[in-house]
């Protein structure tokens, strides 16, 4: 793998020195943009609407419209002065919970491994914070943009989490069509309930799949053998409209739970999986 950022993850006055990997990598299926009548690929060129001519590289600046049409402009020079010294350093200002953060704060993940001369320090940090079930919560800059992160333990190594600013998130008043507070009629707060019991289970995150990848994957193969594609052959749900009748309905393809037992909780999929892998 090649490390796409080296610096050092540091607490306190403790400097851990560390690669950063990425922990996942593109397996999209990529589809260039033909013209249709002679199969060539689309060019795109860096061109300037005034004098129409395509611009080199050399040529080209970072501006900030400050007010339309007018900009202020940034050589690369004057942009990376800007860093500081400590855009090589993970800096974690503080251990949390994990539970405390919400995942819709969560961007990337990168894994991170010690160098030679800080492997001890690495191992420390990794065992301390097992140890205390804690996340760091850090700032760092990676490719000139700074970033808020956690830096946690994923089986064993050490990760880097990047993660959204308070500030970037959008006010809830500017989602539209949200319906106002309502009192929730019990008999179908109950039934919704039950279905969500019966559709628990554990995370296994390895039997999700993309299924659009892999009917995209089979109508290249078929395209590639002169075949007809084949459209999706997605399962058509039942127009139900009353939001009670889609309820029962729903629970109604589950599997049943004892009848003799209805005012206990309903028994899950997760207890089930989990007698199966036992044997109990």
């Amino acid at each position: 793998m090649q490390a796409i950022w080296k610096g050092a993850v540091s607490f306190g006055l403790v400097h851990v020195p560390v690669k950063m990997y990425a922990s996942t990598e593109d397996k999209d299926i990529t589809l260039r943009m033909l013209h249709r009548e002679y199969k060539e690929p689309i060019q795109y060129r860096r061109t300037c609407p005034k004098c129409e001519q395509e611009v080199p590289w050399s040529d080209i600046v970072k501006g900030y419209e400050y007010k339309e049409g007018h900009y202020v402009t940034f050589e690369q020079q004057e942009l990376e002065d800007l860093v500081s010294e400590t855009s090589r350093e993970i800096r974690i200002i503080d251990f949390v919970d994990l539970s405390e953060i919400d995942p819709i704060y969560f961007q990337k993940t990168y894994y991170l491994s010690p160098e030679e001369t800080g492997q001890h320090a690495y191992m420390l940090l990794v065992n301390a914070l097992e140890s205390t079930q804690k996340i760091g919560v850090a700032h760092v800059t990676i490719r000139q943009k700074s970033s808020l992160a956690a830096v946690r333990v994923i089986d064993g190594v050490l990760s880097l989490v990047t993660m959204f600013y308070a500030e970037e998130f959008r006010d809830r008043s500017q989602i539209p069509n949200l319906p106002d507070k309502e009192k929730v009629d019990r008999r179908e707060l109950d039934m919704a309930k039950m279905l969500i019991e019966q559709l628990t289970a554990n995370f296994e995150p390895e039997k999700y799949r993309d299924e659009y990848k892999a009917r995209l994957r089979r109508a290249i193969e078929d395209k590639m053998e002169g075949k007809e594609v084949k459209p999706a052959n997605d399962e058509k749900t039942a127009n139900v409209l009353d939001l009670m009748d889609a309820l029962q309905a729903s629970l109604k393809q589950l599997k049943p739970f004892d009848e003799t037992d209805k005012d206990s909780k309903p028994s899950n999929r997760r207890a089930a999986s989990r007698t199966k892998r036992t044997g109990a």
